[in-house]
């Protein structure tokens, strides 16, 4: 079997990289086709997988529509070359539309309700969805599929990720006092127009409040302030979330990271506008605290109860949510042999391709 595995986001990266181990060792074709977006490419490098990039992320509405319009060409050219059997993605705006012209099954998983514009433009012409349970934003409802838990259960599910101590200390883990993992992103994802994250002024009270109780680690996607710049996480891509699975605090506007966090059971505080069912889930469950705001007051007075409480708590609650929740590695595969071609359309017209 060929597939097609477009990696658009650094997540995607983790939430494919066991079923495309799954596809590699039992001998099909995988050709990924990455995106210029953070470190996407260099988890991909980092992970030994080959990939073929076609495109960059875009800033702004137009640069986000001319990146489109250019990922979908040349993600046409490179599966008339590849002839895939099925493509799969997340979100999957591009491989929907190359989807239909070729008449290809593109399968997407996807987890965001206020991405609208996106699921605009993918789900009249996805062959299937698969979403979080939690999950209550519109979609192709004949053509979805629910599946119970979240994304962060292929790559993180406990059978298969084992937090390294040494690999934490190496990124920048400090044993001998308490962690914080602060997470800032770009706002420039597609779904993210219009918003605005934390002021430069509420990530540098948190970081005081918290550098007086322990390690700071920032992880960033944009600039951040030259005083702060002593705390920016310089690990190796691959070691973040080892460091993340030994800290004492998770504090953060990236709601996959939260989501992360809570998974290897560490406390996790989501502070955004933005409301997410897979979020809302495990808020729950006592495993995210979510702040409908980014004040910073607000911030520091959950952050000061959360370190009140024993951390066992946490690990405890995260035990009781897992308990009955499938490995999502194994859903993907699934996914992928139940909807792939057993032979790429326009070899039906010349067999001797096939």
């Amino acid at each position: 079997m060929r597939v097609i595995v477009e990696i658009v986001h650094p997540a995607n990266v983790l939430f494919f990289l066991r079923p495309i181990r799954v596809l590699l060792t039992r001998g099909d074709e995988v050709l990924i086709l990455s995106r210029h977006k953070d470190v996407a490419p260099a988890l991909l490098d980092s992970f030994g997988l080959p990939h073929r990039p076609v495109s960059s992320a875009g800033r702004g509405l137009a640069g986000l529509a001319y990146e489109l319009v250019k990922r979908d060409l040349r993600i046409l050219r490179e599966a008339r070359r590849f002839r895939p059997h099925v493509m799969i993605g997340y979100g999957g705006v591009a491989i929907s539309h190359v989807g239909r012209i070729l008449r290809i099954p593109a399968i997407s998983f996807y987890d965001t309700e206020q991405a609208v514009l996106q699921t605009r433009l993918t789900w009249p012409f996805i062959t299937h969805l698969y979403v979080p349970e939690a999950y209550h934003g519109k979609g192709p409802h004949k053509r979805m599929t629910r599946v119970p838990g979240c994304k962060d259960l292929s790559y993180f599910n406990p059978a298969a990720f084992r937090p390294d101590k040494a690999a934490a200390i190496r990124s920048g883990y400090s044993p001998d006092q308490d962690n914080f993992l602060i997470r800032v992103v770009s706002w420039r994802a597609n779904h993210d127009i219009g918003k605005a994250g934390w002021s430069q002024m509420a990530l540098a009270g948190l970081v005081r409040y918290l550098a007086a109780r322990g390690k700071v680690h920032i992880s960033t996607e944009r600039s951040i302030p030259p005083e702060l710049a002593p705390f920016q996480y310089s690990g190796r891509p691959t070691d973040i979330h080892h460091l993340l699975a030994h800290c004492r605090l998770y504090v953060g506007e990236s709601p996959t990271m939260a989501c992360e966090a809570a998974v290897l059971g560490t406390p996790s505080v989501y502070a955004s506008d933005d409301v997410l069912g897979y979020v809302g889930e495990l808020s729950a469950a006592g495993l995210i605290t979510k702040l409908p705001a980014v004040d910073l007051q607000p911030m520091l007075d959950v952050v000061g109860e959360l370190l009140a409480e024993p951390a066992q708590r946490f690990r405890e609650a995260r035990e009781a949510w897992l308990s009955n929740k499938p490995d999502w590695a194994e859903v993907v595969v699934k996914a992928i042999d139940r909807h792939a071609l057993p032979v790429f359309p326009a070899d039906r017209r010349d067999p001797g391709r096939g």
